[in-house]
């Protein structure tokens, strides 16, 4: 009788450290599918035994996987088993890695907001066409308009509605590419609200621009949503990077 093929197999890899090679197929594993999304890991010893490493290459492996934001969880191993991440704490990583590479390539500010009109325009002229629920985004206008001079609670509805905006455009890669850009941009321009001089008069102004693009959308139309939202990126920026 055959005997079963192993669900890890380290000796299709090239030449590499050992806990590199185990974290690749682990990787492999997971963003195949083969491993969802919420899954506990085998425990160390399992993972020790079917990979045929010592316990310290599986723990070195595992927090390879845990700094590239694919595991949460499981800092002791033997104890506590790594879980495979959720969407947000990818979110998080795929928005990590881009602000290294736009630091690291020095990407002009200019080019990040053009690219972020781009797949935001996209999204919301999407969502006119199919006029999907959107009570999230009227929920956080509702949090904007209660936000007063309060930046950090306008901050978080302002992510909240965009968000809303990129889910509702229909593409599954709109809410993780833009929270990504908006990472890096918000990097880029730090705490320009808090430096504003009359924060409440800007944030009164930038949550009628939201509103405006919600009711553009809810209407049907997608070119006035897509003109809107291309106007209050651009001139949101454009107003922050003086």
């Amino acid at each position: 009788m055959a005997k079963p093929r192993a669900a890890f197999d380290l000796r299709a890899e090239e030449r590499a450290p050992l806990s590199v090679l185990v974290s690749r197929q682990l990787r492999h594993a997971i963003v195949s599918g083969k491993v969802s999304i919420g899954t506990e890991l085998p425990s160390e010893k399992e993972l020790t035994r079917e990979l045929g490493v010592g316990r310290s290459t599986v723990r070195e492996a595992l927090r390879i996987l845990q700094a590239q934001g694919l595991l949460s969880g499981g800092d002791t191993v033997s104890t506590r088993r790594p879980r495979v991440s959720t969407e947000e704490v990818l979110s998080l990583a795929a928005a990590q890695a881009m602000e290294n590479v736009v630091r690291l390539a020095q990407v002009p500010l200019a080019d990040l907001v053009e690219l972020r009109v781009l797949l935001e325009g996209a999204a919301v002229e999407a969502a006119a066409r199919t006029k999907p629920a959107l009570a999230d985004a009227r929920d956080a206008i509702a949090a904007m308009e209660a936000a007063g001079a309060d930046v950090e609670a306008f901050r978080a509805a302002d992510l909240r509605f965009h968000r809303a905006l990129a889910d509702a455009g229909g593409n599954a890669a709109f809410p993780l590419v833009m929270g990504a850009l908006r990472a890096a941009i918000s990097a880029h321009l730090g705490e320009a609200l808090h430096r504003a001089p009359q924060p409440r008069r800007a944030i009164t102004k930038l949550t009628r621009e939201h509103t405006a693009i919600l009711d553009a959308i809810t209407a049907g139309h997608g070119t006035r949503a897509r003109t809107l939202i291309t106007r209050h990126i651009r001139g949101f920026y454009r107003e922050r990077a003086r």
